[in-house]
């Protein structure tokens, strides 16, 4: 009893650090420049903690409305424009944090991403199959002001979730759907969706992109009960030819979602767990809505058993929006969750057979399709990737390991929506619980996972393969 007090303890010890703000070493102000409220210039520095404890000038000026702005411009140039602004919030009765101009990312930030991928090096091996892999999920970027739930956040945390991009640490980058939170006009969510495929995609690192249940904009059209508010294959046309285009990334059509991507002997699989028909009513409002209908269908399986028969010699990490099982096993999809589960179970024993849906399916999501994996040689699922549930958890069933990861989007502990797992982290905005994100280190020479989290996150989780 007294060592499961003391563990216990331990875990509420590492939560509470990770509840204080970014900037203050001591109970004061966030940073030494929030005390800057009368307007003016003044000379700043490491004293300051400014960005990189580097010279700089700081501005204060009010505009029209009477809100205060800080403004920083490098002492060293020749430029007058700042590089990092900032605005007083009278809400939060203080400054909100720097952004930078050009990459809209906070400064601080940057910095405590710095000390976040010191610290995966130090846990990690160099070399052929020990890859590493960024992972975020869940980001729900909404038109909105938010300073305690889902709004611009979400387009912030996809701009520093990209700075791990320029760490060399990274092999490859995922986002595993719910970009947007689909909860605004139709027009919006799609601008929305451009912007966070531009801060997504990179030129250092590969990335897969992953749909969700949110990224067809039904939530908005739910609320307004309006007709489809997204025409048919907007995420596809707007997200995928990113996906598709990157060299290394293979597929066997560009229809469903589904791709793969190597990384020496570890092979990455994306699947579409928001696979639905595009049907309409007399109304001209959707058959099926996505936020509650996941499923896979038979076209996209076939796919996928496609690929998994060229996977001779390649240890496989499956990877999803939604869990296709829970943990007891149970069919966590609307549609054929179980049965793609049991699919890879199938490849796992070197099986050969034919799928089949059970009575009461409707016919477009049935299943008939054949697979062969008795001449693959070599090869496994491993592990299977996912997010969804706004929290973190893990189960293994059937020698696979499914790893679910916690919502970028920032969760308020006050709203009905938030789960209890984010509860449980006092998410607060400019604090390290504001975001989350994640670094997945596959190690096939040790034979084990290790899943480092950063923000409201588990630091670090450990599975054997």
């Amino acid at each position: 009893m007294s060592v499961f007090k003391y563990a216990k303890g331990l875990i509420k010890q590492a939560r509470e650090l990770q509840k204080k703000p970014l900037f203050n070493k001591k109970d004061e102000l966030l940073d030494p420049m929030q005390s800057y409220v009368k307007v003016g210039e003044y000379n700043v520095g490491q004293e300051q903690q400014t960005p990189g404890g580097q010279p700089y000038n700081l501005t204060v000026y009010q505009d029209e409305d009477g809100i205060l702005h800080q403004a920083l411009s490098p002492q060293k140039t020749e430029n007058l424009e700042p590089e990092y602004v900032r605005t007083y919030s009278p809400e939060l009765g203080r400054y909100r944090a720097f952004v930078n101009r050009k990459t809209g990312r906070r400064y601080v930030v940057e910095e405590y991403l710095d000390r976040f991928v010191e610290r995966v090096q130090g846990h990690v091996r160099r070399g052929k199959n020990s890859v590493n892999v960024s992972v975020i999920t869940d980001t729900h970027y909404k038109d909105r002001n938010s300073l305690d739930f889902y709004g611009w956040n979400g387009l912030t945390h996809v701009n520093e979730f990209s700075y791990l991009d320029q760490s060399g640490l990274v092999d490859l980058k995922v986002h595993l759907g719910d970009w947007i939170d689909g909860s605004d006009t139709g027009f919006i969510g799609e601008s929305e969706l451009i912007k966070l495929r531009d801060a997504f995609k990179s030129k250092q690192v590969p990335s897969l992109l992953v749909k969700g249940n949110h990224d067809e904009n039904d939530k908005y059209d739910e609320q307004h009960d309006m007709k489809a508010s997204f025409p048919e294959n907007e995420f596809e046309n707007i997200m995928w030819p990113t996906l598709y285009n990157q060299r290394g990334v293979h597929y066997i059509s560009r229809r469903h979602g589904v791709s793969y991507y190597d990384v020496d002997d570890v092979r990455f699989i994306t699947v579409n767990t928001t696979d639905l028909p595009y049907l309409l009513n007399a109304q001209g409002q959707k058959h099926y809505d996505a936020k509650i209908t996941l499923a896979v269908r038979e076209d996209q399986v076939e796919e996928i058993i496609e690929i998994l028969q060229q996977s001779s010699n390649k240890q496989i990490v499956f990877m999803s929006h939604a869990n296709p099982i829970n943990r007891k096993g149970s069919n966590a999809l609307k549609y054929n969750g179980r049965s793609l589960h049991e699919l890879l179970v199938a490849f796992n024993q070197g099986e050969k057979g034919q799928m089949h849906s059970i009575r009461g399916i409707p016919p477009e999501f049935r299943l008939a399709n054949a697979f062969d994996f008795t001449n693959v040689k070599n090869a496994r699922i491993i592990a299977y990737f996912c997010g969804h549930r706004h929290r973190e958890d893990q189960y293994r069933i059937n020698g696979i390991q499914y790893i679910l990861f916690n919502c970028s989007a920032l969760m308020g502990a006050n709203h009905t929506l938030t789960t209890k797992y984010n509860k449980n982290w006092t998410r607060q905005l400019d604090h390290q619980t504001e975001f989350a994100g994640y670094v997945v280190n596959i190690d096939l020479h040790r034979h084990f996972i290790q899943v480092f989290g950063y923000g409201a996150a588990g630091r670090r989780r450990f599975f054997y393969v």
